[in-house]
């Protein structure tokens, strides 16, 4: 997906364009301001000279050799009218004028630089009016600037703009102005969304990506996510975390404010193909730029949810391409992925590795590795853990080494694992009972794949009971194992070395 060609796609019309058409049509009497002495008869003779140019050819023939008059006579409109109204007028006039070539922007760059300002300094002022649409004309005036012109908007001027657009986004003044009855709640919506256009264009620039999480942008932006806002929003909101996302510096932000678990949850509850694209793409570049995504998103359980997007049709080839990309890379990274980190954290979860056939046939063995490791760190956890889901992946994983590794279950006895398992076979969590009973029974069967194939069509309630009923059929001795000596080549090791210092 091309960034300026889907960023000046995706600023949405709404409000503003019904808006700016109605004021399209109400020309203004520039004839009855020269009388009052409000404006000067240079500005005047101009803006009616401007006003007759229809043709884009004669327009541009006029811009490119009275450029610099026209920035002074509308920044002197602007600044000397009052009436809202013509103000709304000439911004708008102002706008299309830029929207229609962006490189017109050096005419306010160029006017500024004589008289020592900076092009947006003129405009600023405008966001502090009470007229929405003034305001928002003004505020869309400025990102087209920033983004378009040749030089960057800097220190206090970038600060105060930033700070309005978190503002808005926060919807406390339109909440204001829809108590006030100002504005209806659907208007109040619509200009939110003309802010989100507005931060959209901004962060096509990489400076400004940076200025923006420096100002706790991504907050705000996870702010509004969380608030469940309409789909329109929503969209610019994730659009605006695709752009972020580009720079790996920003995506390290993003990643420490949980931003995967969020998508994951829109793209569960998504009805519009737009949004699931946007989130797909966000996906993709984030996956991209830095590999920890992959294990956020394997985590969110992502990969089913794309297997699932992938059943459908799509009119749109770049969902159909993200959803490849990233099913083949998760697919990928669900077999090379790493249990290190996570063992060592002490905090274990339900995440697509653990449950991974392939994996533990193709990684049980690097269990074993500098002195069985990770297998202590996995047993210290069944020994001083009290989170019942810690305590069941491990039993689980246990299960799963002796399984898959021949020598398995005397490197287990060896380590005290297998009593420690066995010691939540009574657990009053249901799961730690389920997984340590699991474990126990692959501890003590020679061949688990037959009372595996025996249980594989039970349903997990009576699945669950037929583990139990086995268990007391083939291990009659379990209340009262026996105790052995340990072995110090194995149980030699200092867990705390190995990364375990505290467990929640």
């Amino acid at each position: 997906m091309d960034i300026r060609g889907a960023v000046d796609a995706a600023v949405p019309t709404n409000i503003i364009a019904a808006k700016a058409a109605e004021v399209r049509a109400n020309k203004v009497n520039w004839q009855s301001y020269l009388q009052g002495q409000m404006i000067s008869g240079e500005d005047c003779e101009f803006i009616q000279r401007f006003e007759q140019k229809r043709n884009p050819e004669e327009k541009q023939e006029l811009l490119q050799t009275e450029g610099n008059q026209c920035a002074k006579t509308f920044i002197n409109l602007m600044t000397h009218i009052s009436k809202e109204q013509t103000v709304q007028y000439i911004l708008t006039m102002v706008d299309d004028m830029l929207q229609e070539n962006h490189q017109r922007v050096c005419i306010f760059f160029d006017y500024a630089k004589r008289g020592k300002n900076t092009a947006w300094s003129y405009f600023l002022p405008m966001l502090n009016r009470q007229d929405l649409f003034t305001v928002h004309m003004a505020a869309r005036i400025i990102a087209k600037l920033a983004a378009w012109g040749r030089e960057l908007m800097e220190g206090s001027d970038l600060n105060y703009y930033f700070n309005w657009i978190k503002t808005q986004l926060s919807s406390q003044k339109l909440r204001g102005s829809v108590e006030a009855g100002a504005v209806s709640t659907s208007d109040s919506s619509q200009y939110v969304q003309c802010v989100a256009g507005c931060l959209q264009l901004m962060l096509r620039v990489n400076e400004y990506r940076f200025a923006w999480v420096e100002a706790d942008g991504v907050n705000c932006i996870m702010g509004v996510l969380s608030n469940k806002c309409g789909f329109q929003l929503q969209y610019q909101m994730i659009f605006c975390v695709w752009l972020l996302a580009f720079s790996p510096q920003m995506c390290e932000y993003l990643r420490r404010y949980n931003i995967v678990p969020v998508l994951s949850d829109i793209l569960q509850e998504s009805v519009k193909e737009k949004v699931t694209r946007i989130i797909l793409a966000a996906f993709r570049v984030s996956r991209e730029t830095r590999q920890e995504y992959a294990l956020a998103m394997i985590q969110c359980k992502v990969l089913k949810q794309l297997e699932n997007l992938d059943q459908q049709k799509y009119d749109d080839e770049d969902i159909s391409e993200d959803i490849k990309f990233l099913l083949d890379k998760l697919g990928e990274s669900v077999q090379d992925l790493s249990t290190v980190p996570e063992l060592k954290s002490g905090r274990l979860e339900w995440s697509p590795v653990h449950k991974s056939e392939k994996f533990w046939r193709e990684n049980a063995v690097r269990l074993n590795e500098k002195n069985y490791e990770l297998l202590k760190i996995l047993t210290k956890l069944l020994e001083v853990s009290d989170d019942p889901q810690v305590l069941a992946v491990a039993a689980h994983d246990v299960g799963e080494y002796v399984r898959h590794y021949p020598r398995g279950k005397r490197v287990i006895e060896q380590l005290g694992g297998k009593q420690l398992v066995m010691n939540h076979m009574h657990h009053e969590d249901q799961q730690v009972r389920y997984n340590a009973l699991l474990a126990v029974q692959k501890l003590m069967v020679h061949n688990w794949s037959l009372h595996l194939d025996a249980a594989a069509d039970r349903p997990e309630g009576d699945h669950q009971l037929w583990v139990c009923r086995r268990l007391s059929e083939l291990i009659p001795a379990l209340a009262a194992p026996k105790t052995q000596e340990q072995p110090s080549d194995i149980r030699g090791t200092d867990v705390g070395s190995v990364g375990i210092s505290h467990v929640d």
